[in-house]
């Protein structure tokens, strides 16, 4: 049976970030080789999930794992790629799909945060780490079980660095954001704060990120040191690697022991037990025209509308 690999992604306002995840694409295409290797978008770009299936069934794949390329288990990883997966099935009685985990709480993940710290590091004038404090930024969720995650990780790091201090702000919808946490962080006494996100590419988020980071580095007397995103770093790599390994063997089960959806959460009780349903129909590739549609052949009216965005 031919076997193929979907890598979901969520999708960028950004053609910054939609080329950094095809880079990606490209990067596991080589390393997978035995496997059809496709990719989709939850929303904004193209293709969608659905396209992406399409070619791979045409081209005779009968078992997919689809893997999300989503760092931690909110919406989208609970809700939003399963019900599209289950739906997309629904289409074909002799395709099987196998979802994978996200990447959540990680070695891998774990490693490349120091990384990126220590790359810094070498840039500037040696500093002992417990003058220093670390910002971990996560995207921000409506799910507490997400968001605890991220909090997690900066535990870990910061017991692992041995930095003077460690807390977590958020691009956004997550309370504080990186522009409510900086202030806080600036009433110690700490000299230097590496302000760590944890994103896999460019994009409207982590510009705004950036950007916050900036700007409170021109009034504060302290040294605020953005690193870079997590990219195709050959730590991501090995920590898909470890998400395909379960898929196939079928031990990708998330962690519900503190799922909102399962328990019942302080403060998200009524949510127990909630449908599972995507939420992201209206905005599914309102944005970017699809590259390589199925069975399309691309003529001078395909260019024009793609440069038109229509």
């Amino acid at each position: 049976m031919k076997e193929g690999i979907l890598l979901c992604g969520h999708g960028s306002r950004r053609k910054t970030g939609t080329d950094a995840f095809k880079k990606m694409v490209a990067i596991l295409k080589e390393r997978y080789s035995e496997y059809e290797v496709d990719y989709g978008f939850l929303e904004f770009s193209h293709p969608l999930y659905e396209a992406a299936v399409e070619r791979m069934y045409q081209k005779g794949v009968r078992k997919i794992y689809a893997l999300p390329v989503i760092l931690f288990a909110g919406s989208h990883a609970k809700n939003d790629i399963p019900y599209e997966m289950n739906t997309i099935q629904s289409y074909y009685p002799d395709l099987t799909i196998n979802m994978g985990r996200h990447i959540g709480v990680s070695t891998f993940l774990l490693e490349l945060a120091k990384k990126r710290i220590e790359e810094e590091e070498k840039k500037l004038p040696p500093l002992d780490r417990k003058e220093c404090a670390v910002m971990v930024v996560g995207r921000g969720t409506t799910d507490p079980d997400a968001n605890s995650d991220v909090h997690k990780l900066c535990s870990m790091l910061w017991d692992g660095m041995g930095v003077g201090f460690a807390s977590v702000g958020y691009s956004g919808t997550a309370y504080p954001k990186v522009n409510e946490m900086l202030p806080m962080i600036d009433q110690l006494h700490f000299k230097r704060v590496y302000v760590v996100p944890f994103f896999f590419f460019t994009g409207v988020l982590l510009e705004r990120i950036y950007e916050w980071v900036d700007e409170f580095n021109t009034t504060s007397e302290k040294e605020y040191i953005k690193t870079q995103a997590f990219g195709t770093d050959e730590l991501m790599l090995q920590a898909f690697d470890e998400r395909l390994y379960e898929a196939k063997n079928g031990l990708g089960n998330m962690n519900c022991q503190l799922c909102k959806y399962r328990k019942q959460i302080i403060g998200f009780e009524e949510q127990k037990g909630q449908e599972q349903v995507g939420h992201h129909l209206n905005v599914k590739g309102i944005l970017f025209e699809e590259d390589e549609k199925v069975d399309e052949k691309k003529g001078v009216g395909a260019k024009i509308k793609n440069i038109l965005g229509i």
